[in-house]
């Protein structure tokens, strides 16, 4: 059989919008477990670590789904609208939709928080998570409290200020509502009750999520199956080869089980 990848895709969204996917569809039969990648903030489906775990995939004749979320890569909407709750809707619409059987989710820096978002309110499905750079609770604890006074006062002011990006020319357009609406969804506040086995990634040279990010995550999770990988030299895309050689080989561990 051969396993190729399938073009660019759109779910429909009840709103009117569409989320941009591709998917591999395992062979019938096949009784591992599906991956579904879930992307950083402003990031989308073909970034380095997304397309090699695709590749990987494919060799391997195993399921995998990457997707954009709203107002990300090639779904519709704009970017300042999105929320972490809209975000998380949209995972989960994919994992409802596209997958069958269990699945492993693969969370990048806001995607790890979207990861155990979507695996709170789908146990049930959840085969593993494999966090990189994980940053629950980014948008109050490295967004809000890192504000100025006159940052603060010009987003509630006029509902969005803009950021510089040190990865895109743009900066990045931060609205009211997603800070507004991500203190709905703080998690490392208390007891995280995901018990499937969890694989953390986290360079410390990540000038962005620190890594003492991932060991409050550790300390909050339910789980007994949780391993953190500090990687000294690491930042915080964890893109150079031997950064994803070491996440092929966590998701292929997880996996294997």
């Amino acid at each position: 059989m051969n396993h190729a990848e399938q073009p660019i895709e759109t779910l429909a969204r009840p709103d009117g919008g569409c989320i941009a996917y591709r998917r591999l569809v395992a062979p019938p039969g096949d009784r591992r477990p599906g991956i579904v990648f879930l992307t950083g903030f402003a990031s989308d489906m073909s970034g380095s670590k997304a397309s090699a775990l695709a590749a990987w995939a494919a060799a391997r004749g195993q399921g995998m789904l990457r997707f954009d979320y709203f107002g990300h890569g090639q779904s519709s909407g704009r970017f300042r609208d999105g929320t972490i709750d809209r975000w998380t809707a949209d995972a989960l619409a994919v994992i409802d939709t596209l997958t069958t059987g269990p699945q492993i989710l693969v969370g990048s820096s806001m995607g790890g928080w979207i990861m155990l978002l979507a695996a709170l309110a789908r146990h049930d499905r959840i085969a593993g998570l494999v966090g990189i750079a994980a940053a629950p609770d980014f948008t109050e604890d490295l967004m809000w409290d890192r504000m100025s006074a006159a940052r603060r006062e010009a987003l509630a002011r006029d509902g969005v200020i803009h950021e510089p990006s040190k990865y895109a020319e743009a900066p990045y357009e931060i609205g009211r509502a997603l800070i507004e609406d991500g203190r709905r969804h703080l998690l490392l506040r208390g007891r995280i009750d995901i018990r499937c086995p969890i694989r953390l990634l986290h360079g410390m040279a990540d000038p962005d999520v620190p890594w003492e990010t991932s060991m409050r995550l550790v300390q909050q999770l339910a789980s007994d199956d949780v391993i953190l990988t500090l990687i000294k030299d690491g930042d915080h895309r964890l893109s150079r080869d031997a950064d994803l050689q070491r996440l092929l080989t966590t998701v292929e561990e997880l996996s294997n089980r």
